[in-house]
């Protein structure tokens, strides 16, 4: 008699939901009425058919669709798809995302959703509301964003060139049932995301020396520097050398003398595929290897102390502003070398800070390269972070941990600078090791979305 009475309220149900003499109210409550939580037996039984014959087709009266049903399953949940327009689908779902807290950054209120499809995948879906705009992006897909400032308005995020819109219905319906599920039982569900969300779109570190142990093939920075000078930079960093200023900071300098440090650079760290002719002149070299954004420091008298010293104050009539004269090997924003002279913020007395720079690990070893023959020459140099290139050499950082959908572009900037992540790989890129690597690595907390009314 009880699965009798079950299947008679979804026939009926399913019958007046497709007429489109029945009014959107009434379908409405009518489903609210004879669908939710099913009992075991029923949602079996649905999943049991083939998916084509459970779906149906939409279709039109006087060329306007009337609402189509199609199932979608959600464990033991079943949730009706109707065919609705994209904004009144937002609309509702910014209804019900009030009933949850949010958290603040300047003046943006944000919820972070992270829910499963009907299918089991998982998404990560963000939205902020600033003003009275909200903003919608599929952080774990290729969605992309959308704004919604108003009702009936919906358009692509500023940055979202290639969102898809034929792909948010579905999302935000399945992102609609989750909150309803977490209204119930935000612990339960809660629990389910700390347990069931993938690792490979979460974001985490591990110890950089698990990493080279496990890993022959990895690249080694101190394989590519040398043992001899790798524990020479080690000791320059370890006695203090690089923090003294007697030894990092010149009295005096020129551009010329500048340029020589230059040349000494470029050949230290000679490319297999660059031609570094020795018998140019430092200022030469730069010409050929530097940015060429150069500030006028290419046009002041080379030999002139005077003259260096009012171009780095920004007093001479030839300096200019917006270059990069200090970006000695070119790059991308991160992926450059650079070799910078400023006034050190405590000196009384117009002496140098020269500071060498280059983090990214494709440029890396070029750069001690460089800082171990200008030590070398007997001149004072100094390298940014010192104490990280020390970690680096001895696999004490820690490698970051990227979620799939994120660019190796400036990912190790995801991470916070006292974590000492430089290098980045995805958890995919484990491979047969992640067995053992994984319960090394120290996972971010995954976002809790409350319900205010909890």
């Amino acid at each position: 008699m009880v699965k009798a009475y079950y299947f008679t309220m979804f026939a009926y149900g399913c019958l007046c939901l497709s007429d489109p003499n029945t009014s959107k109210r009434n379908q409405h409550l009518l489903w609210n009425l004879f669908i939710g939580e099913l009992p075991d037996w029923w949602y079996k039984f649905l999943c049991s058919k083939q998916r084509k014959n459970i779906d149906t087709e939409l279709y039109k009266v006087d060329d306007k669709t009337i609402v189509g049903t199609k199932l979608l399953y959600f464990r033991r949940r079943i949730t009706m798809v109707k065919e609705s327009r994209l904004d009144q689908l937002l609309f509702s779902f910014v209804q019900e995302i009030q009933a949850f807290h949010y958290t603040i950054s300047s003046l943006d209120h944000i919820w972070d959703v992270l829910f499963p499809s009907q299918d089991d995948k998982w998404h990560h879906l963000r939205i902020v509301k600033y003003m009275e705009s909200y903003m919608f992006v599929d952080i774990s897909g290729n969605a992309g964003g959308l704004e919604f400032p108003k009702p009936e308005e919906v358009r692509p995020s500023y940055g979202f060139e290639r969102t898809q819109p034929d792909l948010w219905p579905e999302l935000i319906i399945a992102a609609l049932a989750w909150l309803k599920r977490l209204r119930k039982d935000w612990i339960a569900n809660s629990k389910r995301v700390q347990l069931e969300f993938p690792l490979d779109l979460r974001q985490g570190i591990v110890p950089h020396s698990l990493i080279r142990s496990s890993f022959p093939e990895y690249y080694r920075l101190d394989v590519s520097l040398g043992q001899g000078k790798t524990q020479k930079i080690i000791d320059l960093v370890e006695n203090g050398y690089l923090r003294r200023s007697e030894h990092t900071e010149p009295k005096s300098l020129t551009a010329n003398e500048y340029f020589a440090y230059c040349k000494i650079a470029y050949i230290a760290a000679r490319r297999e595929d660059e031609t570094v002719d020795e018998n140019l002149s430092g200022r030469e070299l730069y010409r050929l290897f530097a940015d060429g954004r150069d500030d006028g420091l290419l046009q002041i008298d080379g030999d002139s102390s005077e003259e260096f010293s009012t171009w780095i104050d920004h007093t001479h009539p030839l300096r200019e502003v917006g270059g990069h004269p200090w970006e000695i090997k070119r790059g991308g924003n991160t992926t450059h070398i650079n070799l910078a002279v400023y006034r050190p913020p405590y000196s009384q007395d117009g002496r140098y800070a020269i500071e060498l720079s280059g983090e990214f690990l494709g440029r890396m070893a070029e750069t001690l390269h460089m800082l171990h023959a200008i030590h070398e020459a007997g001149l004072p140099i100094s390298i940014t972070n010192p104490e990280a290139v020390r970690k680096r050499l001895l696999a004490q950082d820690f490698i970051g941990i990227i979620p799939a959908n994120e660019s190796y572009h400036r990912a190790n900037q995801r991470f916070r600078k006292d974590q000492d992540v430089f290098e980045v790989m995805y958890y995919k890129d484990l491979g047969r090791y992640k067995r053992r690597v994984t319960p090394f690595i120290t996972w971010e907390p995954l976002p809790l979305l409350l319900p205010i009314d909890r």
